[in-house]
C-alpha cells in the first residue's frame, strides 16, 4: 500500500505531508453548465425571481464554497486562498449558464479541487433558486480546465 498517497502502511487514511514539497504558485480554472428553459433565463436577467439576485448569490456561493473545500473533501489541506473568483455567463442559445470559476494562491498543494467545488456549489445554488421557475434544470460538464504550478508545471484540458 506504500504507493497510495492517502493510505499509510497500515492501510489507513492520512493526509498528505507536503511539507518538503517546494511553495509555489498555484492557479486553477473550472467550468460547469446549468441548463434550463428560455424563460428562467429570462427570470435570470430580469432580476425577477422570487429568492433574489440569483447571480451575485451563486457567486458568492462560489466563492464561500472555494474557502470551504477542506471541510467538505476528505483528505484536502485547508488552503490560505489568496483569489477565487466565480463568474457566471448567460449562453441564451444553448439554454444554459456556464459557471467558471479561479482559485490562486502560494502554497505547497494545487487548488484543483477548489476550482471545481466552487463551480459544484455555484451551479447547485442556481439550481436550487430557479428550481421553482424550472425543476427540468440539469447541471452537466463539470470540469478543470487548467492548472499551473507544483511539480508537474502547467496543464490545460484538451477540449478547451
Amino acid at each position: 500500500m506504500s504507493n497510495l498517497t492517502h493510505v499509510d502502511a497500515s492501510g489507513s487514511a492520512n493526509m498528505v505531508d507536503v511539507n518538503s514539497k517546494a511553495e509555489t504558485v498555484r492557479v486553477a480554472t473550472a467550468e460547469a453548465f446549468i441548463y434550463m428553459s428560455q424563460a428562467t433565463i429570462d427570470e435570470v436577467l430580469a432580476h425577477q425571481n422570487k429568492k433574489g439576485d440569483v447571480l451575485t448569490t451563486a457567486k458568492i456561493a462560489g466563492i464561500m464554497a472555494a474557502k470551504k473545500c477542506s471541510d467538505l473533501i476528505p483528505l484536502c489541506h485547508p488552503l490560505m486562498l489568496s483569489q477565487v473568483d466565480v463568474d457566471i455567463e448567460v449562453q441564451a442559445e444553448q439554454l444554459r449558464l456556464r459557471v467558471t470559476s479561479l482559485c490562486k494562491l502560494s502554497g505547497k498543494t494545487g487548488v484543483e479541487m477548489e476550482a471545481l467545488t466552487a463551480v459544484s456549489v455555484a451551479a447547485l445554488t442556481l439550481f436550487d433558486m430557479c428550481k421553482a421557475s424550472d425543476p427540468n434544470m440539469r447541471i452537466e460538464g463539470m470540469r478543470v480546465l487548467s492548472k499551473s504550478g507544483g511539480k508537474t508545471g502547467d496543464w490545460q484540458h484538451p477540449n478547451t
